[in-house]
């Protein structure tokens, strides 16, 4: 529909938009659809047309008028339109409810970020004094469910209504988190926690290339020209590591692969389950922390865990208890803040703010640790993150053009 706007109000009859089944508004009447627009000195003054055709880009409360309470016109309908050579609608300014939005996700990022780094701090520390992964992985998670169980209990959070059938369908989950995570922390029990997330930030580039010669899924030009930089800057990274050891880059590789697996198994058995992002998270961590415990006992064992416990406390003192308490503690807070996150973001924002994170991980951690960086090496991280940050781009661009919604994008990221 197109109109053109004059100084004057446009109206037409409401019962040209809708007939009730009672025909109880009388033809006669009319209703303003588009305001009238006050009278401008200059157009240079305000960036709307008089003169211009005017769009109407979508109609509020149109199906049925209603009588309302309010002072203006109850038989208003609201509509918003834009000029023919606009892209978008003329909007007012910013309302304090977006402004208020954008502060909260502006928090949640930096509470996300904040959290990740310490725990990727005591982490290492712990590691450096304990070195026994898979024990700290079962502690994490065992954190991480106690924090949960407790939350459920006092009603802080409302527990999960599943049934047999949503632990069945999470349990291919559970095994690809509990590899992926077991395997990131041996990473980091080897080498440098800069160079584990290095090699981290190339996941996308096993997603597409899992997706694609498995699934037999196929992706724009522009995806797969977006690996190179992936895969070449952490190559280059990885050849530069003053402190390269195989079985960290090992854990590393696992873990992506791993971690893809599970996002996989995630979108296919999850499909139409109505558990929140942080009650799913949770339930993932429980059934995690069953399928590691045994394999721990079995790998380390408490006979280890006990002489490593001693040299530990000689050689760091009863704050090595501290350590080991915060590491767990903060590796639940930042992934809940993480997935808290997703109900107020889109996908896209996720993944760049995902990427972020792992800039502001090792940054801090080569501050902190005084990792000794070359500046090859510190070309190559910034070649693959680069990459990622143009692979999300191109992926948004994708399920964009297929026409998927902001929902059932988020959907797929949280699983």
């Amino acid at each position: 529909m197109i109109s053109t706007v004059k100084q004057s109000a446009f109206t037409i009859n409401g019962c040209d938009f809708i007939r009730s089944k009672s025909q109880s508004l009388a033809s006669s009447r009319r209703i303003s659809v588009l305001p009238p627009l006050p009278a401008m000195k200059s157009r240079r003054s305000s960036g709307v047309s008089i003169s211009k055709p005017v769009f109407v880009s979508s109609v509020e409360s149109f199906g049925g008028l209603k009588r309302s309470n309010e002072k203006t016109d109850s038989g208003l309908v609201k509509c918003k339109a834009y000029e023919a050579d606009r892209a978008e609608p003329i909007e007012g300014p910013e309302s304090k409810t977006e402004v208020a939005r954008k502060m909260k996700i502006g928090v949640y990022f930096a509470t996300w970020w904040f959290l990740n780094v310490i725990f990727n701090i005591y982490n290492k520390k712990v590691l450096n004094a304990f070195p026994f992964p898979w024990l700290t992985s079962t502690l994490s998670l065992a954190a991480g469910s106690l924090i949960m169980l407790i939350s459920w209990a006092l009603r802080i959070a409302e527990a999960p209504k599943t049934d047999l059938e949503f632990w069945k369908t999470l349990f291919p989950v559970a095994v690809a988190h509990t590899i992926g995570h077991v395997a990131a922390t041996v990473s980091m029990s080897k080498v440098a926690v800069s160079f584990t997330h290095i090699i981290k930030s190339g996941e996308p580039a096993f997603s597409v290339l899992v997706s694609r010669f498995l699934l037999g899924e196929s992706f724009p030009t522009a995806v797969y020209l977006s690996l190179i930089p992936i895969i070449g800057g952490c190559g280059l990274s990885a050849l530069t590591e003053l402190n390269f050891n195989w079985i960290g880059f090992s854990g590393a590789m696992i873990s992506n692969v791993a971690f893809v697996f599970r996002n996989i198994f995630s979108k296919k058995g999850m499909k139409g389950k109505s558990v929140s992002g942080m009650n799913y998270y949770a339930c993932l961590s429980m059934l995690s922390l069953l399928i590691l415990t045994p394999f721990a006992i079995a790998v380390e064992g408490p006979q280890m865990w006990a002489l490593g416990f001693e040299k530990a406390v000689s050689q760091i003192g009863p704050q090595i208890v501290w350590w080991m308490a915060a590491q767990s503690v903060f590796y639940h807070l930042y992934n809940q803040v993480s997935y808290m996150s997703l109900d107020e973001i889109s996908p896209l924002t996720f993944s760049i703010g995902n990427t972020m994170k792992r800039i502001s991980v090792i940054v801090s951690s080569i501050i902190i640790f005084r990792t000794p960086v070359q500046p090859v090496n510190a070309l190559g991280a910034a070649i693959a993150i680069l990459g990622t940050f143009l692979q999300n781009n191109e992926e948004w661009n994708l399920h964009t053009a297929l026409g998927k919604n902001d929902v059932e994008e988020n959907l797929e990221v949280l699983r």
